[in-house]
């Protein structure tokens, strides 16, 4: 629990202690106060008393809370490390953000990270590859658009999911999906100006019949300018030859196969229709088409150890893909893993990070692109890795908010960048397929508003 006098920060506060331990096996005080130029923070972690003094650099008022915030968050975290006596990796640096971040503080930033907000060298190290291998194409210009489309069906759903994917049965509405979908797509292209790249995702797009499946990429277009152009195939059970045909035929130039691991034992305990082998015969199939392909894996899968990751790694890594992202297992509000589970043990999820760190990049692998979220096991990362010049275009832009995003679908968020003001206006589509579905025209409209 936490007493504070900043109490719209109250549950940023909470999810900080989180980090280190249940919220209530710990008793904290955090009071704020300004004098002049000075913030003063006056902190207690189980009666141990801290005080800490910042400057206040802020020349607005939105700096100002920025400021108020960061400098909270760096004291508490101080103070929870030095009375527990528990360091992390990614100090009191907060937020999904990372890199981002640090293209915001500028020049020195490694410094800062390291010296000012405690991040451990080898995360700060990360951040800088990453920022390094994004430079070709990291651009800023109002104009810059990704087009994403969301299909939220899968033949399962996964331990893990919080996604609204909905398993597809006789009853689910595809096809009524699919229309809307199609009419929002014919509206939503009207507002792209310069395309950087097409994402379709999900769920689990090529899990729909491949009738509807098409009548989705015809809506799309064509890709005849070769802009980057992914779909996410995901599960090997879904993946056909066919399928693969009328992707390469629309354009596609990358496909995910995401395997989360190459352990049959744990597949079935995740819930996923398919095997380690259907893994490796649908990549051979994968190869034939010429795609950039990413594969995921995920760090701290229910019952697995260090060996069992580290086969994944090493499995991924032998077939040879373009792109490999490691996410750290995370518990998030609605997903099954949520039912039986509030927190997850740290346990050697620490060790299959680093280990994926250093053979991906030993490998001829950077990293591309990272983001945080909440309740990480040791409250790690997600990073993708590419080799040279492969790095996914849409990752970059979306996570680092440097593109306008026209999204399509249910659940979807589109992304006005408003360059000059440093802001950014969002519209979310509803989360309910069917109150998408009987409300796309309205969507549609609200839509054309935000990126008039």
């Amino acid at each position: 629990m936490i007493k504070t006098n900043l109490l719209s920060m109250e549950n940023e506060f909470l999810e900080e202690i989180n980090e280190f331990c249940p919220q209530d096996e710990v008793e904290v005080s955090l009071i704020f106060t300004q004098n002049g130029k000075i913030f003063h923070y006056d902190i207690s972690v189980n009666g141990k008393e801290y005080r800490y003094d910042y400057p206040d650099e802020s020349t607005n008022d939105l700096e100002h809370k920025r400021y108020v915030k960061r400098y909270a968050k760096l004291g508490l975290y101080r103070s929870l490390s030095d009375s527990l006596k528990i360091t992390l990796e990614w100090g009191a640096l907060t937020g999904i953000r990372p890199v981002k971040f640090a293209y915001q503080y500028g020049e020195g930033f490694e410094k800062y990270l390291k010296e000012v907000m405690l991040v451990s060298d080898k995360k700060a190290d990360i951040v800088s590859r990453i920022i390094n291998a994004q430079k070709p194409y990291y651009t800023l210009d109002e104009d810059n658009c990704d087009f994403f489309v969301g299909i939220p069906f899968c033949p399962s759903r996964c331990l893990y999911c919080s996604f609204i994917s909905n398993e597809i049965t006789p009853k689910s509405p595809v096809l009524e999906y699919t229309y809307a979908l199609i009419k929002e797509i014919t509206e939503a292209k009207k507002l792209v100006k310069n395309l950087r790249s097409i994402y379709i995702g999900g769920g689990t797009p090529v899990s729909l019949p491949i009738n509807l499946l098409e009548e989705i990429l015809k809506a799309v277009g064509e890709n005849t300018n070769s802009v980057e152009y992914t779909v996410e195939a995901g599960r090997p059970d879904c993946i056909t030859d066919d399928m693969l045909k009328i992707l390469k035929d629309y354009g596609v130039t990358r496909i995910c196969i995401n395997p989360q691991t190459f352990n049959d034992k744990t597949l079935q305990l995740l819930g996923r229709k398919h095997t380690v082998k259907d893994i490796y015969d649908k990549y051979e199939m994968a190869l034939k088409y010429n795609f950039s392909i990413n594969m995921d894996l995920i760090a701290g899968l229910n019952g697995e150890n260090f060996d069992d990751f580290k086969r994944s790694i090493d499995s991924a890594v032998s077939l040879d893909p373009d792109n490999i992202t490691v996410h750290t297992l995370c518990v998030k509000k609605g997903s099954r893993l949520k039912e039986t589970t509030d927190r997850l043990d740290d346990g050697e999820v620490p060790q299959m990070i680093d280990y994926s760190s250093n053979t991906l990049i030993s490998s001829g692998y950077n990293p591309y692109y990272l983001y945080r979220q909440k309740y990480m096991a040791a409250s790690l990362e997600n990073v993708g890795y590419s080799k040279p010049n492969k790095e996914c275009v849409y990752n970059i832009d979306t996570m680092e908010e440097i593109a306008q995003n026209v999204a399509c679908g249910a659940n979807s968020v589109s992304k006005k960048i408003i360059l000059g003001e440093n802001r950014i206006e969002r519209y979310g589509a509803p989360k309910d397929i069917k109150t998408y579905i009987e409300k796309v025209e309205r969507i549609c409209e609200e839509k054309s508003q935000l990126f008039k």
